[in-house]
């Protein structure tokens, strides 16, 4: 499902090349649940960018679902994305001029609609029963200014859900929510990966939501410092 092998990536910062990952190798079997783990500036987000093509590695490789994402081109990358990868950004990525509603159905405006309008109606559907997933049932039609950052965070959660991803990328899923809220969200990834086989690779502090992952990987420094796995 998803090799990456000696990923590196280097940036020019004031002149000089700063490495934030070194050669980093990993494999994520379909349907595994990988937590990537680490301290702050470790290294975290950025693998997690490199591995859904979001961004491309100053060294190394990235196949993802049999695809070489250096093989593709920037189009490319987005159509694979489009048709097989859900992410959750730490930030959001919310479209401040749509709902609740509205944002969540965006991905579902890659697929062809039926010509008698209920491809429409099932989107919508979809989209509401997954705010009410996380907690966000009669909020559909607040805009993302009128949503607190935990609220915002669960819209961008069922966002990356709803065009039923192979894999799923998410950048410190429970970061923004009060207990009980990260519980339901560790709740709702757990049944994702193993009611319908989606790929879950995440980026996360939460102990607990590490520990309800398949394996873990640690990075200290940009570099893999130790790797867990548990059947």
């Amino acid at each position: 499902m998803l090799i990456a092998r000696d990923l590196t990536k280097t940036y020019s910062s004031g002149g000089r090349p700063l490495t934030v990952l070194k050669e980093v190798s990993l494999e994520v079997e379909a349907g595994g649940f990988l937590a990537i783990v680490g301290p702050s500036g470790c290294g975290k987000t950025t693998l997690l960018g490199l591995l859904a093509g979001l961004d491309t590695p100053t060294g190394g490789s990235v196949l993802l679902d049999g695809s070489d994402l250096a093989a593709l081109s920037e189009d490319g990358r987005a159509r694979l994305r489009g048709a097989k990868v859900g992410f959750v950004f730490q930030t959001f990525q919310l479209i401040p001029t749509l709902t609740a509603l509205e944002n969540v159905q965006v991905p579902l405006e890659l697929v062809p609609r039926r010509q008698d309008g209920k491809g429409e109606e099932a989107a919508v559907d979809r989209a509401r029963t997954l705010l009410a997933r996380v907690g966000l049932e009669g909020r559909e039609h607040h805009y993302p200014a009128q949503l607190s950052g935990g609220e915002q965070q669960r819209v961008a959660i069922a966002r990356a859900f709803v065009n039923r991803p192979v894999i799923l990328f998410a950048d410190e899923p429970t970061g923004n929510l009060d207990a009980d809220t990260g519980a339901r969200i560790i709740d709702l990834l757990d049944a994702l990966n193993r009611e319908s086989g989606t790929t879950i690779v995440l980026a996360t502090h939460d102990a607990d939501l590490a520990a309800r992952a398949k394996r873990t990987l640690r990075l200290v420094n940009g570099a893999v410092a130790h790797e867990d796995g548990r059947a």
